[in-house]
């Protein structure tokens, strides 16, 4: 019954399936000694979950940095009169409530005489004009915009698209910030699920906490277009490597009768995250600015995420029989548990279990594991293959709602306020589903939700925009339920050793989903229900999928 003989998890994939269960059953006990959620596991969960506000922040964050205003072709020389159609004022700031659509131009008359039509990618000189009136018939000179743009500065004193002229020609750039800034979200999530399966969540955690803060003040002090795109991809992977961990983590700390609502509750932080980038977007109006108010909420987790523990479970798949025991007894006297549980009495139930057990130098040679062990063999194939989808499709969906709802009228702020927060309840119909349906019975209802109401909006005029948002956060509420619950699915579906890296994957497919969501929103300015029906369809076809999941 010594250290010697406790059972890893490695050698638990080469077991049969129906000896797995117990094993896990076995290392539950260690709840029941020590307490399934006591003052030791609250203060962690709380202190590690915290950052994943900060998580929350980053990802939504382009929403209001790289808004477009409205703009036109600058011109040189000082302005001396605007008109528009027969609307005329003697400042260029106090027109653009006047200029309605992008499709007409707005006239300008300079202080040497010269009248130009300016367009938003385009401008015309008039030649010899006999007055200043809106209709003109007589000859023009086109020329390029050469001399910058002139910005609606009414709402954004400055954004990136502002600073940096990203529009027209530029406009793609723009419009590349959020797929660029997922596509670092990919890398990060496999990477980091990958580094914290062999070195520990400890120090990934650590890491990843810090390179937000740091990334996220240097985001504010680029000097130029691409610069910023370089850091945002560098947040991106620390952001992405530290919200894939910490869920790994607190699942690890906390017993199973009050792990479904720990772990779901890890993306309720994340959207109150969101609903700190509305308040903020609200109250900055300069994007660096916003930029660095943003990445402070990061800072008091710097300073305190060196007194987080490494896991228990994590401990002892590595052979680190002492620390494990360790952290065990602190939890007990933080818990005021009297006689914790010794590693020793857990490995000998584990020693029951398994005839043949490692010796005491296994672990130096202990395998590691990688993603091929998600495909160990048919089953295991089908289940990842499956879990990845349901990953890809409820980040599609995710995002779409979220980006697309400062698109929806009235104001901007509110709205992507209201997206947020709206999650919250989400998260808790759905933590009582599981416990009361199970995880794929509460899945597959909110996958076809959200597809209805994806149709729904399709079938919504665009007058009616108190009824839009209102089922656009039904929409966003029911893919809340399902994008929350397969972080904790999937954690559960395998063992300790590949967990993070399973977890990692699977928010790796999902990144895919989110790379495409911005596109899927751009696509709305070809045909406005082009999201929605992206959504409708990928919802529908999942669901038979998920059959298979256990």
């Amino acid at each position: 019954g010594g250290p010697g003989k406790c059972l890893r998890w490695d050698s638990v994939l080469s077991r049969t399936a129906a000896s797995a269960p117990a094993m896990a059953r076995n290392f539950e006990l260690l709840f029941d000694s020590l307490g399934h959620f006591g003052r030791y596991q609250a203060w962690v969960y709380l202190a590690a979950a915290f950052q994943s506000i900060s998580c929350g922040i980053h990802y939504l964050a382009s929403v209001f940095l790289a808004v477009t205003p409205k703009f036109v072709c600058g011109v040189l020389g000082n302005v001396s009169s605007v008109l528009i159609y027969n609307s005329s004022v003697s400042r260029i700031e106090d027109a653009w409530t006047l200029w309605t659509s992008t499709q007409s131009y707005m006239l300008v008359r300079l202080e040497n005489g010269e009248v130009w039509e300016l367009n938003q990618c385009s401008r015309s000189r008039r030649v010899d004009p006999l007055d200043f009136t809106y209709e003109y018939s007589g000859n023009k000179t086109d020329f390029a915009c050469t001399d910058g743009f002139i910005y609606d500065r009414t709402k954004w004193q400055s954004t990136i698209v502002t600073e940096w002229d990203l529009v027209c020609q530029q406009e793609w750039l723009a419009k590349l910030t959020q797929p660029t800034f997922m596509l670092g979200v990919l890398f990060g999530a496999v990477i980091f699920g990958d580094i914290a399966d062999r070195t520990g969540r400890r120090h990934v955690m650590w890491f990843t906490s810090t390179g937000q803060f740091l990334f996220g003040v240097a985001v504010a002090f680029t000097f130029d277009y691409y610069s910023f795109v370089i850091v945002r991809f560098l947040l991106a992977m620390v952001s992405s490597g530290y919200l894939v961990v910490v869920f790994v983590y607190v699942t690890e700390y906390v017993g199973i009768k009050y792990r479904t609502w720990a772990s779901m509750h890890i993306h309720a932080f994340f959207a109150v995250g969101i609903m700190v980038v509305a308040l903020v977007g609200y109250l900055a109006d300069t994007w660096w600015v916003y930029q660095i108010c943003l990445s402070l909420t990061t800072l008091p987790f710097v300073l305190c995420c060196w007194m987080l523990p490494e896991t228990p479970f994590w401990l002892l798949t590595e052979g680190r029989y002492d620390e494990a025991q360790k952290v065990i007894n602190i939890m007990a006297r933080w818990n005021k548990v009297s006689t914790p549980c010794k590693i020793s009495e857990l490995c000998s139930l584990q020693g029951d279990l398994v005839s043949s057990t490692t010796g005491d130098n296994d672990h130096s040679s202990m395998k590691k594991h990688n993603i091929l062990d998600l495909f160990r063999n048919w089953h295991i194939a089908r289940r990842t293959i499956t879990v990845w989808l349901v990953w890809f499709t409820g980040s599609l969906g995710y995002y779409v709602f979220s980006l697309s709802s400062v698109n929806l009228g009235g104001n901007e702020y509110l709205n992507l306020f209201l997206i947020g927060a709206v999650e919250i309840p989400a998260y808790v119909i759905a933590c009582i589903g599981m416990d009361r349906l199970g995880r794929r019975n509460t899945l597959i209802p909110s996958l076809i939700l959200s597809a209805v109401t994806c149709a729904l909006l399709m079938l919504i005029p665009q007058d009616f925009r108190t009824l839009n948002i209102i089922v656009n956060m039904a929409g966003k509420f029911a893919i809340g339920v399902a994008f929350g619950l397969i972080y904790l699915y999937t954690a559960e579906l395998y063992p300790t050793i590949v967990r993070s890296l399973a977890v990692g994957s699977g928010s790796m497919t999902c990144r895919v989903g989110s790379i495409v969501a911005p596109f899927c929103v751009y696509l709305s300015s070809v045909w406005m229900f082009m999201p929605q029906v992206s959504i409708c369809f990928t919802r529908f076809v999942r669901p038979d999928c998920v059959n298979h999941l256990v």
